[in-house]
């Protein structure tokens, strides 16, 4: 492959598959010179990070390519894995290996946070400081789901502000943590900067917890993140906001895509567990759009009304297709 023209000269007319593409010295080259000059090959280059967060790839070959995210399972892989426990995918998480895994595999957390810096941020971001940058992962991942304050990591990672808000820039690009921007049309009443980050998966918030078994209110929160998982995976998009006001009321996610009335989604573990004092204070904000509860125990969608707003409570199954429909 140094001399990619040779290379691909002698797979015309075929499918390859190029693992693990961002190692290359140069990955853009290889992918550019496929898409120019030998269109009859069809190239699916795989990285466990997106290619345009290496500095090597300098190329977007933007209209000749397609990106596939992976997301960790969702609900429907459940059924084709055998297993359709929703709190061992909780507290396993998504990635194949540990979902199959009969015991919780701690160890396998630790070593892929360990190729994760050794393959990706080392690779990729050339950073140097290896205990900051994984006490930072650790200390982000136990918190994950709250409301980011960059400096309250700076202390205790002993790096500067700017250094922190790098570093989640670089796990934000590399799909680990999810950043989700607060919703707002720059109201007074309205918290409109500072941002929630999730943990890509559920079993490695519940691994740096120190959990192997779940509460309630454990479950409650890995939930609100296995929800935002499959609205990643079925929405296709990472265009999710929550809300807040100062008065502490919340919705937890609302989908607002251009130009359409904005989704609000609360997260339940139990549907009767909904209040309808967060929805009531965002519809009086925003007092069009559609109003849904995601709860484990929704096998068949119903709607309930509260005051003058209809409630569509909703499992995960078909999520996409509710929050889609007007």
């Amino acid at each position: 492959m140094s001399e990619p023209e040779l290379f691909l000269d002698n797979l015309r007319n075929k499918t390859i598959v190029l693992d693990e593409v961002h190692r290359l010295d140069n990955p853009s080259e290889i992918l550019k010179i496929a898409a120019d000059h030998f269109p009859d090959i069809r190239v699916l280059a795989t990285g466990s990070s997106v290619l345009g967060a290496s500095r090597k790839f300098r190329d977007t070959l933007a209209g000749r390519k397609v990106d596939v995210w992976m997301t960790p399972m969702n609900i429907a892989d459940l059924q084709d894995f055998g297993n359709t426990d929703i709190r061992h995918r909780l507290l396993h998480g998504g990635l194949p290996p540990f979902f199959l895994a009969k015991a919780v595999p701690e160890k396998d957390f630790q070593d892929w946070m360990d190729a994760f810096w050794a393959k990706d941020i080392q690779e990729l971001f050339r950073l140097e400081r290896k205990l900051s940058f994984q006490k930072f992962v650790e200390l982000l991942i136990m918190r994950s789901g709250g409301v980011f304050e960059a400096s309250k990591f700076a202390a205790p990672c002993e790096v500067s502000r700017p250094t922190i808000s790098n570093y989640l820039a670089i796990l934000d690009s590399t799909y680990v943590a999810h950043i989700v921007k607060p919703f707002s049309s720059h109201r007074p009443t309205e918290i409109t900067s500072a941002p929630k980050v999730f943990a890509f998966d559920t079993g490695f918030a519940a691994y740096y917890r120190g959990w192997s078994s779940l509460r309630t209110d454990e479950l409650g929160l890995l939930w609100e993140h296995f929800v935002l998982n499959e609205l990643f995976c079925q929405l296709e998009t990472r265009s999710i906001n929550y809300w807040r006001d100062k008065r502490g009321h919340e919705i937890d996610f609302v989908y607002a895509p251009r130009g359409k009335q904005p989704v609000a989604i609360e997260c339940k573990w139990k549907a009767a567990e909904f209040d309808p004092r967060g929805l009531r204070s965002f519809r009086s904000v925003y007092p069009n759009g559609k109003n849904i509860v995601v709860a484990h125990d929704v096998d068949r969608p119903f709607s309930k009304t509260f005051g003058e707003k209809k409630v569509r409570f909703v499992g995960l199954v078909g999520l996409g297709k509710e929050v889609l429909t007007p």
